[in-house]
């Protein structure tokens, strides 16, 4: 008796058991998968699908004489092999065209230097560096996608962080050149500390360490119009794509940066190999959400990728992306040089690179090529572990979250402005003094009035979720929003639609240090955003489980 076949394999059999058959979307399902299962181990096509660069649509016509496929005679046995053999021959062959899903979604790329064309000051520290030359170009580096009845754009900048103004300024031209609603444009940065200062008149630390030059307020008045220009260049480039999503892991990365120390208090950046460290004050995210775009052809067009670590490893006068140059790099010798790497940097308050177990140097622009390296390679070993998107409708919200100031003794205030006049002298005053007084004077610069935070989420069916938050979020923060995601592949996107400092976790506070002192949130204003973000993403969950 013969069988016909015709059935659809994906990329997705890892983790399946032999007989499970989810991970195959079957035109037709027939009572004799079970000994075809067990050909398809036996005959090592599982593996050959798996270690696929590329998702392929492989329509399979098979005329099998039942008896056949579970006979012992060596030579009929030898026809089946040979058969499918061949056939797993074609799958690895990433040239070879299949016909794909077709694809519900419109997705497009596009990126804009926004490297300063002049000497300009640096940002990242609390003294001033005036920009030498460059070393790697800085990016404005746009997604764009559109399911027919929403479109949303997704930015990335190569810069310390996002200025209210710059968020709002560049929303308002987009809803205006390209009609895209404020509320569907995310903008956020990596935290380079190899970028320029960006002006904002509203900061405790105009006319500081920077902030009051020319070159600074020029930059600041034509970045929104390149931002823009991004977005343009990604939508003139859509065209229908499939997703895929994966979550990686690199767990030799990424450090806490705060630690108990044997004399009872938490250390900051204690230095290597420190005796008076007992242990981390805190955890680590090693997860490596990964977010692959397909095109109709099966040619990987883009990546975007996340990890919780500190971008501040190059330091110096040249302009730098920091690791995320080499990253870029990395990929695009594997997949090539049109393959749009959108990497963005997760939740890392209290996490950096520095491995203080060991007195090795890490610092500069050999040490960001090794963690951009890595992460590249981490992004290459789960490869195989990207599985197609439940489902393809985009969803979108967005929270204004209130969040009390921090408070002071009002005979602060005086201390502070001394401490801020001596800031740009050949003595400035020590280092936490002056991050407690530009604390105190952004947060009597509110008037009383509360920090407005806003919290974003985007969706695509069941799997994948972005949240953007604003300010170094610590890390415990993040985890307990991944924890509670509804969404297999969770992003968060920190310094997302403006920068509002250090958001530490409650605990943290009694322990005190830098980011403590930085702070101009209250104690459990860390927990009101994950509160927010993980009740958008219910909604979202409700929403994209309708049929």
């Amino acid at each position: 008796m013969k069988i016909g076949l015709n059935w659809t394999v994906r990329n997705s059999f890892a983790g399946r058991e032999d007989n499970d058959f989810r991970g195959i979307s079957q035109s037709r399902v027939i009572p004799y998968s079970k000994p075809l299962s067990r050909m398809y181990v036996n005959l090592g096509l599982r593996q050959v699908i798996n270690e696929a660069h590329q998702p392929k649509r492989i329509q399979i016509q098979i005329q099998l004489v039942r008896h056949m496929a579970n006979t012992t005679h060596p030579k009929k046995f030898r026809f089946v092999c040979v058969s499918f053999l061949f056939l797993a021959f074609d799958v690895t062959d990433a040239k070879t065209t299949f016909a794909c899903e077709a694809p519900h979604l419109e997705v497009g790329f596009g990126r804009v230097d926004i490297t300063p064309s002049r000497p300009t000051p640096m940002a990242g520290y609390y003294s001033k560096r005036l920009s030498t030359e460059s070393h790697d170009p800085l990016w404005a580096k746009a997604t764009v996608i559109d399911d027919g009845t929403t479109l949303v754009a997704m930015i990335t900048v190569d810069l310390i962080g996002t200025t209210q103004w710059f968020v709002d300024e560049t929303r308002s031209l987009l809803s205006k050149q390209v009609n895209i609603a404020p509320e569907c444009i995310m903008i956020n940065a990596t935290h380079s500390h190899t970028g320029p200062v960006l002006f904002d008149p509203n900061s405790s630390r105009y006319n500081r360490f920077g902030n009051e030059a020319s070159e600074s307020k020029q930059y600041m008045l034509e970045l929104p119009s390149k931002l823009v220009e991004s977005v343009q260049k990604a939508i003139s480039a859509k065209q229908p794509m499939t997703v895929q999503h994966a979550v990686g892991e690199e767990r030799q990365l990424a450090f806490n940066r705060r630690f108990f120390m044997t004399d009872g208090t938490v250390g900051w950046n204690p230095g290597k190999r420190n005796p008076r460290i007992v242990r981390e004050a805190g955890p680590t995210d090693d997860r490596l959400p990964m977010i692959a775009f397909y095109d109709q052809q099966g040619a990987l067009n883009a990546l975007m990728s996340n990890f919780s670590i500190h971008l501040d490893t190059v330091g110096g006068t040249q302009w730098s992306a920091d690791m995320p140059f080499t990253m870029e790099q990395s990929i695009e010798r594997v997949f090539g040089p049109k393959c749009h790497l959108q990497y963005s940097t997760g939740c890392c308050g209290d996490v950096n690179h520095i491995d203080v177990h060991h007195a090795f140097d890490q610092k500069g622009h050999s040490e960001a090529a090794r963690i951009g390296t890595r992460l590249a390679g981490a992004v290459l070993r789960s490869w195989q572990s990207l599985k197609p998107s439940a489902g393809n409708r985009l969803h979108v919200s967005n929270e204004l979250v209130k969040l009390p100031l921090a408070k002071h003794a009002a005979d602060r205030v005086e201390w502070a402005n001394s401490i801020s006049e001596r800031a740009t002298h050949d003595k400035p005053p020590p280092f936490i003094e002056m991050v407690e007084a530009f604390r105190i004077l952004d947060v009597e610069s509110k008037h009383g009035e509360p920090i407005v935070a806003e919290v974003q989420v985007f969706s695509i069916g069941k799997d994948i979720a972005w949240i953007a938050m604003p300010g170094e979020i610590f890390v415990q923060l993040g985890l307990a929003i991944k924890d509670g995601s509804p969404f297999s592949t969770t992003v968060i996107n920190e310094l997302a639609n403006g920068s509002i400092g250090y958001v530490p976790t409650r605990q943290a506070y009694a322990q005190g240090n830098y980011e403590v002192i930085s702070a101009r949130c209250v104690q459990g204003s860390g927990e009101m955003l994950v509160d927010s973000a993980l009740h958008q993403l219910r909604k979202h969950a409700e929403v994209q489980n309708k049929k």
